[in-house]
């Protein structure tokens, strides 16, 4: 098994990216559209194309996998656990399971090389892609093809809070500056619902989902905007009463965390991965109880259902760069 990969800071990333830039960009690259120079999109789908040049291509003995670490990452490794041990079947390789601390240190081990296949939550994936290359092609779905999550904005049950307006001059928590619940979507749709944050209310971060939610609980904050897949699991696992908190708003759905494999992936391995995604039955698996709602893996293209997410992004002024991410 390899050792845990050293995790470097975002500064590290933002270094990083200039020197590997300088040193990798593709000159003769037709089209790359928000990726880094590091990358190519010849083909348009918006996600950086594989090495031309077949050396460049990595068939590793051991695949390194992360998932997003939108809760305390160390609870998800025995989780993972079924999972891996189908990827390994498939793939016919050792699988180590990484267990990152931030979004920036996700993307980055991705970008470095160290990490072969990731999970990224919805508002980190678009940095991913551009930042790390990597190619998103799977999600979490039910068995009738349906997929995502809400942004939904929690207070005390017995807070005067009836609707977004009266966040004003309330104490709210996001989460993080790239979380697209937590932070981006808000930004972008409170303002229709008669609250502006940053204007209307001081945003103060959180750090988390769940440190959002278990701040309303502890009344630390008024209110906060989270993810719903998110605070319905800290629910299951009895880490705060539904009872003491009310939901004042929701939105539409947004998709959920993107499965992710390096875009410099060699093409059987890649095809292997996917068929393990695809195969791998949840019922009666850790994965299956943990993530309820749904019951397999379904593809997905960036390009397609990250649609809504660059919109609120853009709308944010968002421009995927180590700064932005190191932001987080």
């Amino acid at each position: 098994m390899l050792k845990t990969p050293t995790i470097l800071g975002a500064a590290t990333l933002a270094a990083m990216t200039l020197s590997a830039t300088t040193a990798m960009a593709q000159d003769d690259c037709p089209e790359r559209g928000a990726l880094d120079a590091m990358y190519c999109d010849a083909d348009g789908d918006l996600v950086a194309d594989a090495p031309t040049d077949e050396s460049l291509l990595k068939d590793p003995d051991t695949l390194v996998f992360a998932y997003t670490p939108v809760e305390d990452p160390a609870i998800y490794e025995d989780i993972w656990e079924p999972f891996i041990a189908h990827l390994e079947e498939v793939t016919g390789k050792d699988v180590q399971f990484f267990a990152v601390q931030s979004n920036s240190a996700e993307v980055e081990a991705m970008r470095s090389g160290r990490l072969h296949i990731a999970g990224f939550s919805t508002g980190p994936t678009p940095y991913a892609v551009n930042l790390a290359g990597a190619v998103p092609f799977a999600i979490m779905g039910s068995d009738d093809g349906q997929f995502g999550y809400k942004l939904q904005l929690y207070t005390q049950a017995d807070s005067d809070i009836q609707e977004p307006s009266d966040l004003a001059g309330k104490r709210v928590a996001h989460t993080s500056p790239t979380s697209n619940s937590g932070n981006l979507a808000p930004r972008a749709l409170f303002p229709d619902l008669g609250v502006v944050p940053d204007e209307d209310y001081e945003v103060t971060y959180s750090g988390s989902h769940d440190q959002s939610m278990l701040g309303v609980v502890a009344g630390d904050y008024d209110a906060a905007p989270v993810a719903s897949e998110v605070v319905d699991r800290m629910a299951e696992r009895g880490l705060y009463d539904p009872e003491e908190v009310r939901i004042v708003w929701e939105s539409d759905p947004f998709p959920t965390t993107s499965y992710t494999y390096a875009h410099d992936l060699a093409p059987d391995l890649k095809e292997k991965i996917e068929e393990a995604f695809f195969s791998f039955d949840f019922e009666g698996t850790a994965l299956g109880e943990e993530f309820t709602g749904v019951s397999k893996f379904i593809p997905i293209t960036y390009e397609d259902q990250w649609a809504v997410i660059r919109q609120i992004q853009k709308a944010n002024g968002v421009e995927y760069t180590p700064e932005g991410l190191a932001a987080e």
